[in-house]
This record gives structure tokens, C-alpha cells and sequence, in this order.
């Protein structure tokens, strides 16, 4: 099973629609196993003070990290760049999983990146900083993180519009099933 996360909670954000596309690319390629978790549907008062215990932990985290994270074998993260890294609910994300289940959520699996920004670095600081955090969680990135960068201008009235950048995330995802 491939989780692709779109990793921003943000309304009406460009990484979902690139994350269809990477989920709609695995489709074409045979891929039957793949879950789209977008971070949007993190509702409620996720900041609470004994949110790192596992008795404590979310229902609504636990029942997506039971839904999407535990069965995984693979995550395909579509990460924006917020202030110089990748946006914070991804983080809280990450460590609300980690209290309970560590190993079964992530050790030993792999994952790949691939980062927006509107800016002209398609968030390599943030690639930067997630690859560090799933290295410490044991899941093994691939080495190819993809960035794409003024994603605004790429994007089109029916989503990604740009053909070369269609053909980057096209190699990336092939790759990835390989990897």
C-alpha cells in the first residue's frame, strides 16, 4: 500500500492538486493500492497539552494512522514550503503517530518527497528537513526528491498544466515504484 500525503492543511492548496496527479500517475502505472491522505480533514483542537502520551493521542489521529499509516508500505510526500520548511501540521502529523505504534507507523519503510514552493527552490530547505525527521523515524528516502518550483505559474484550470513538469513528476513517480 502507497500513502500519499499532502502534507498542508491550508484551503485550496496547490499540493492536493499536485498530489491527485501524483495518485492519478500510480493509477496509470498499475499501482492498485493507493490512499490519498490530505491533511485537510485534521480537524478540531489538534494543540493540546497531553496530545504526546498514547492514551491520549486523537481519536481522528488514530484512526487515520490505523487507516493510512500502519498499512503502509510506502509514503509519497507532496510537501509546500512554508517559511523556509515544510508546513507544521506535517509535523504534528509525524509526531502525533510517533507516540503510539513507532515501528509499525514507520520503520523500515520508504518513502519519496517532492516539494512546491511558489518561490524559485521548490522548498529544497523543507525536503531538507522532512528527509532528516523520516531518517530519525527509519523510513529510508529516496534519493531523487523532486522540486518544482513557482508552482503557481504551472498550474492550470484543470491542474498541473505544464507538460515538462508532467513529465518530471511522471519519471519521479516511476521511480519511485521501482525504488
Amino acid at each position: 500500500m502507497i500513502t500519499i500525503i499532502s502534507g498542508t492543511n491550508r484551503k485550496d492548496n496547490q499540493s492536493l492538486i499536485m498530489a491527485q496527479y501524483v495518485a492519478e500517475l500510480m493509477q496509470q502505472e498499475g499501482v492498485k493500492d493507493v490512499h490519498l491522505l490530505d491533511l485537510r480533514i485534521l480537524d478540531g483542537p489538534l494543540l493540546v497539552r497531553d496530545n504526546y502520551l498514547p492514551e491520549d493521542q486523537s481519536s481522528q489521529v488514530r484512526s487515520i494512522q490505523d487507516a493510512w499509516v500502519i498499512p503502509a508500505d510506502q509514503f509519497y510526500f507532496v510537501v509546500p514550503e512554508y517559511n523556509g520548511s515544510f508546513p507544521g501540521i506535517l509535523k504534528f502529523f509525524l509526531d502525533a503517530c510517533s507516540v503510539r505504534e513507532l515501528k509499525p507507523s514507520f520503520s523500515g519503510k520508504k518513502a519519496a518527497i517532492l516539494g512546491v514552493s511558489s518561490g524559485r527552490a521548490g522548498n529544497l530547505r523543507g525536503m531538507d528537513h522532512l528527509t532528516s525527521i523520516l531518517h530519525y523515524l527509519n523510513v529510508t528516502v529516496m534519493p531523487n526528491r523532486l522540486p518544482v518550483s513557482q508552482i503557481g505559474g504551472l498550474m492550470g484550470v484543470d491542474g498541473l498544466d505544464d507538460g515538462r513538469t508532467r513529465l518530471l513528476v511522471r519519471d519521479h513517480v516511476q521511480e519511485f515504484i521501482q525504488f
